[in-house]
């Protein structure tokens, strides 16, 4: 059987019984696919598919929505965070600005008191005059 080769007809009718075999196998895979329990199934996975898709979905939403949500809150904080950068501005030119006017009112102060001393000086010596000139008269 070693050098057996089939003739014509044999390849014929092997290729016909091929045939039919996969003809059968397709027919109970559609008698198969028409049963009430394949078509359950079918139903159930295309159930689950469209779950799954609309979780998905929701996930993604979600997802979104916090990232949206974080953004604002970042923007929002970095507001408060520049209006407090603005008070503490503020704050910090009136307070020098107190400073400033607490310095000028202690220069004058300071100011007068060297003038008084400077005619308290100024009498003392022209008294000391006077009395120098009494005695010499």
């Amino acid at each position: 059987m070693k050098n057996y080769e089939p003739n014509f007809v044999e390849r014929q009718k092997q290729a016909a019984e091929a045939r039919e075999a996969q003809l059968k196998k397709l027919r109970l895979k559609t008698a198969a696919a028409n049963e009430p329990e394949s078509l359950a199934r079918q139903a159930e996975r295309r159930a689950n598919a469209e779950a799954r898709k609309l979780r998905i979905a929701e996930a993604s939403a979600l997802k979104i929505r916090q990232k949206k949500e974080a953004l604002e809150q970042a923007a929002e904080r970095e507001r408060i965070a520049e209006s407090e950068r603005v008070a503490k501005a503020e704050e910090d030119a009136r307070q020098q600005e107190r400073e400033a006017a607490l310095r000028a009112s202690e220069l004058a102060q300071q100011k007068e008191r060297d003038i008084e001393r400077e005619k308290e000086r100024k009498a003392e010596r022209d008294r000391r005059y006077a009395a120098r000139k009494a005695r010499k008269k």
